[in-house]
């Protein structure tokens, strides 16, 4: 193996050990692929864990896991939000509509849209943000 490939090879291990992006939106910072682990969740508010999986120039996939009970106050954000729910129970109130969402189910909100939600069972959600919403990086 030349000297230049020995090193590409160097160079992309490295940028795969740090999964932190340094600057965030910066396509060469972030994997395009996850890998399923089980590290990294932040928790934003009490029965809440977040976490961002990946993102491009204009979407941005996050993983959410809740705990029955919690609550998920009324918000509104410049974002697309479309989400679908893995397993548990939530009830959603988009725009003072209430949606039972069971796994299978998916939902869109609009940017800049009131919504609430609470979490029946415990749950387990994939959403995808539209545009990135740079405070889960």
């Amino acid at each position: 193996m030349n000297s230049a490939l020995v090193e590409v090879v160097k160079n992309i291990r490295i940028v795969a050990e740090n999964r932190r992006p340094k600057q965030k939106n910066k396509r060469e910072d972030k994997d395009m692929f996850y890998k399923k682990d089980f590290e990294g969740y932040n928790t934003p508010a009490k029965g809440v864990q977040m976490k961002s999986l990946v993102y491009g120039e204009k979407t941005h996939l996050c993983e959410f896991i809740l705990d029955g009970g919690s609550a998920i106050p009324e918000h509104r954000h410049p974002h697309e939000q479309t989400g679908y729910l893995v397993s548990g129970k939530i009830q959603f109130i988009i725009e003072g509509k209430t949606f039972n969402a069971e796994p299978g189910d998916s939902w869109s909100v609009p940017g800049d849209v009131p919504h609430s939600a609470k979490v029946l069972e415990d749950s387990v959600i994939v959403e995808v943000f539209s545009p990135i919403r740079e405070e889960y990086l």
